[in-house]
């Protein structure tokens, strides 16, 4: 009977050490952070067109939740597909824009930073 005891603590003892590593370690995948990805129309993907103040031109895209260094760059027109997307700009305002808006800007504004939410 003693034995018996004994199997059935340390059983339980060994669930409860990998319910706690599992619960430390977390889900293994899940995407954390904004990803830099190539364009594509049909992927519903954030696309940005801007220029910097050398007069370089670019066209970026975006995958996946997260916030990513925009580097001050002029934003000339934002598509955000399938995202809800934020952007920080250099004046220190906070821009949030729904899904599936394409913006273009007269007044272009000077980006820090952007967010998928």
């Amino acid at each position: 009977m003693i034995s018996r005891t004994r199997n059935v603590v340390r059983t339980m003892a060994a669930a409860l050490a990998a319910a706690a590593a599992f619960t430390l370690a977390g889900p293994v995948g899940t995407a954390s952070a904004i990803d830099h990805v190539t364009c594509d129309p049909d992927a519903g993907f954030l696309k940005i067109w801007s220029h910097n103040g050398s007069g370089r031109d670019s066209v970026d895209c975006y995958a996946n939740r997260g916030k990513i260094d925009f580097g001050g760059w002029w934003v000339d027109q934002i598509s955000t597909g399938n995202n809800d997307v934020k952007y920080y700009d250099a004046n220190g305002d906070v821009v949030k824009i729904a899904r599936w808006s394409n913006i273009k800007y007269s007044n272009v504004p000077k980006v820090d930073a952007i967010e998928i939410l």
